[in-house]
């Protein structure tokens, strides 16, 4: 199940994203297969279609791609992002000089298909688990120069997005707890420096562990590791504590055979890189008819 509501992808984000890709394929001389076999007058109209289910992230890069290449090319989206796709959707159309069209064609297809194909693998771990209070949710292992777009699709997908970089959260891993100087020292550095809005997770893989962290306070805990009869001996933990619980989110050896025992134990969250850094590619093809 996808979100109520996406988050825009900001117009100016996408066009330097976008430039810099076509940037990249045109080189130094542009497409010239195209200039060397189509005429400048020449038209084209194109279908964008799926070839396999999924659900589609990526558009407005897509579309981006042909207009910057050249403005003159209308494209159609016939569906949004988010959506759920059989086999043979058609997903855009496209028309104008075919020049410009040949060229933006792979890098419109390249942000289509891996966005797609993000949203569709997180689609599969959020159906997964929509039976739990549980939510799939991504982490900093993304592409990089990509991690916003790649984050944006796992919402398309249903999953939420953990910190964006390591400036909007505090998140205390082991090697930050071994080198403050333990669990209590590291929590009371974290929670002086931070701001208001500024939340504090920090990561235990035992039990014993946890009980610290419930006894000094923290918004989150990651639970690292953890076997399904561990967390829910540390959600019963939480439950009980005097102070009301925190924020739970499991990690650690997440993949679509573990998610479903994972998230019935009652935690709150389920981290995995598997959504950006294992999903294969949607496949998307672009069907062309010469005017």
């Amino acid at each position: 199940m996808t979100h109520a509501y996406l988050p825009e992808l900001p117009g100016l984000m996408v066009e330097e994203q976008v430039r810099a890709a076509l940037i990249e394929d045109l080189g130094r001389a542009g497409d010239i297969t195209s200039n060397a076999t189509i005429g400048p007058e020449k038209q084209a109209r194109a279908e964008m279609n799926s070839r396999e289910a999924g659900i589609i992230a990526g558009l407005p890069l897509a579309e981006a791609a042909f207009r910057l290449i050249n403005p003159a090319i209308r494209f159609e989206a016939l569906v949004t992002d988010g959506a759920r796709v059989d086999p043979s959707t058609m997903i855009a159309r496209i028309s104008g000089p075919a020049r410009g069209v040949l060229s933006a064609e792979r890098v419109a297809l390249n942000y289509l298909m891996h966005l797609s194909g993000i949203a569709t693998y997180t689609a599969r771990f959020a159906d997964t688990i929509s039976h739990t209070k549980a939510k799939v949710t991504c982490t900093r292992k993304t592409i990089p120069g990509l991690r916003a777009l790649e984050k944006y699709a796992v919402r398309c997908g249903g999953g939420s997005s953990h910190r964006y970089g390591l400036d909007d959260a505090i998140l205390i891993k082991d090697n930050h707890i071994a080198v403050a100087g333990g669990i209590a020292e590291a929590l009371t550095a974290a929670k002086a420096f931070a701001g208001h809005l500024v939340k504090v997770e920090i990561e235990v893989d035992t039990l014993e562990q946890f009980a610290e962290v419930l006894a000094e306070g923290a918004d989150v805990c990651l639970l690292d590791n953890m076997g399904p009869d561990i967390l829910r001996a540390a959600v019963a933990m939480n439950a009980a504590r005097s102070g009301g619980p925190i924020i739970l989110e499991a990690s650690g050896n997440v993949n679509l055979d573990t998610i479903r025992a994972i998230a019935e134990t009652g935690v709150d969250y389920i981290s995995t890189s598997k959504v950006t850094m294992a999903a294969p590619t949607l496949d998307i093809g672009l069907d062309m008819a010469i005017d």
